[in-house]
């Protein structure tokens, strides 16, 4: 009852404050670095809460959240004013969080609904052929779609092995990260490109070589570390296995229509403009926007309707890891309100000398500071926002950013895409799955255990790509 009258509470305020919000503005060079301390004690929280007290996260992740995220909106609210305060919620929460988890809500029921009967024998080959498939896949149908899509029936192959966390944290790397390098539809930074203006094929055509080349060397170390635990267990006792090797066929198959529908959706708020809009609390939310996640929802629903009933019961569907996504993220996207003002203030602002590292004396982009800073901030920032932050830093003009500094515009889309993949805050399709695979009884590591693979695997793959394309 307390945290309805909350929640109420706060939509009231936050209503009140629309009439002051069209003069609100929030200046990130005005801001000192202590108003990143409520992001900060986020994602320790995130870090640390699930190993200290396991039990308090899991039942009250929702309210730490919440916490943390309040501890920037009242001491803001106090000295900037609730017309500031109001503006830049409604700006983050309406046309940045709520089309993101509109997103996500659409590919998770989808793709949740989408059984692959039968079962695969889960040896070194099968999940590497499973992994490259779905690093193809998720640059076509999302990270977050190809993630719920293939990662079931991967827990299920594998669920006779005693070692398959390494699974898991390489599906993490390569499907629900560096997978959806391709396209726009791969990965959230890559669709803001397209709607700022970068054409559906430059991203295919200049991503292609680094992704390739990243997800080759990523599936080769799988296969030598799965085929090591493979042989490790084959002098052990058998376990017994869950589900028997059987033939495999689809259910569910409406969903693939349903998945088509989604990517129209999405094709269509970037290339339709029919130039209405409304303005709510001074904001212009634009009908195309408003068209898209109606229908991603419609999509939802008609998924929710449409599926037998035994498929997602199959697949073991619930709403659990979609919450755990959601409230979290609502959290961090509060809470990285300032962080990324300040950053948007470039050297004016309380991280000027960080932002002052991607050109050199003369003003020339450099390029592996590009993809480096990029990637550190998506790595524990959401990546679409950081992507839009170093887009205007490198100029903003997407006709520019695709010709005389398309290794520039590359540098920024590859660390955004692939150094989600470096923490489970970084993408949020990270989350899913670790939830997903913690639901199947796999030991997931815990949050700085995952940065110590991702440290151990994926920083000297990007070393190399530094070098070969940087």
């Amino acid at each position: 009852m307390l945290s309805l009258l909350t929640r109420r509470g706060a939509l009231a305020w936050l209503l009140g404050a629309l009439p002051l919000a069209a003069h609100a503005g929030l200046n990130g060079a005005e801001l000192t670095a202590a108003w990143a301390l409520p992001f900060a004690g986020l994602l320790l929280s995130i870090a640390i809460l699930p190993l200290l007290t396991p039990g308090l996260w899991h039942h009250h992740f929702g309210k730490i959240a919440t916490g943390w995220a309040l501890l920037f909106i009242v001491p803001f609210a106090l000295q900037h004013g609730s017309g500031a305060t109001g503006h830049e919620l409604l700006h983050t929460l309406l046309l940045e969080y709520l089309p993101f988890i509109i997103l996500l809500v659409a590919l998770f029921t989808v793709a949740g609904g989408i059984y692959l009967r039968g079962n695969l024998h889960g040896s070194p080959l099968v999940n590497t052929t499973f992994l490259g498939i779905g690093t193809v896949l998720a640059s076509f149908t999302g990270t977050t779609g190809a993630s719920m899509l293939l990662i079931r029936p991967l827990l299920r192959a594998n669920d006779n092995r005693r070692h398959k966390t390494h699974v898991v944290v390489f599906f993490i790397f390569l499907v629900a990260n560096i997978g959806g390098s391709l396209t726009p539809l791969g990965d959230p930074p890559l669709f803001l490109g397209f709607l700022k203006g970068v054409s559906f094929g430059w991203t295919l055509q200049h991503q292609l070589p680094l992704m390739t080349f990243a997800s080759v060397i990523l599936l080769m170390l799988f296969y030598l570390l799965d085929r090591h635990y493979y042989h490790k267990e084959e002098n052990l006792p058998p376990l017994a296995d869950p589900t028997p090797d059987s033939k495999l066929r689809l259910e569910g198959s409406v969903n693939l229509l349903l998945l088509g529908a989604i990517v129209g959706a999405v094709l269509l708020s970037g290339t339709w403009k029919p130039g209405i809009n409304w303005t709510v609390g001074g904001l212009e939310v634009e009908l195309q926007s408003v068209v898209r996640d109606v229908l991603l929802l419609g999509v939802a629903a008609l998924s929710l309707a449409l599926t037998p009933g035994r498929c997602r019961a199959a697949n073991a569907f619930n709403w659990g890891p979609m919450l755990e996504v959601a409230k979290l993220f609502a959290g961090i996207f509060v809470t990285m309100i300032p962080v990324l003002a300040m950053l948007k203030a470039g050297s004016a602002g309380a991280f000027g000398n960080l932002v002052a590292m991607v050109n050199d004396g003369n003003g020339m982009p450099l390029n592996p500071a590009y993809f480096w800073l990029t990637g550190a901030l998506s790595s524990f920032l959401d990546n679409a926002p950081t992507y839009l932050v170093f887009f205007n830093l490198a100029g903003g003009d997407p006709g520019q950013l695709m010709t005389t500094l398309a290794p520039t515009l590359t540098a920024i889309s590859a660390g955004a895409v692939f150094m989600g993949a470096n923490s489970y805050i970084g993408n949020a399709p990270n989350f899913m799955v670790k939830a997903i695979a913690e639901e199947r009884g796999v030991a997931m590591p815990s949050f700085f255990g995952y940065i110590g693979w991702s440290v151990a695997i994926l920083i000297p793959v990007f070393l190399l790509v530094t070098l070969l394309f940087f």
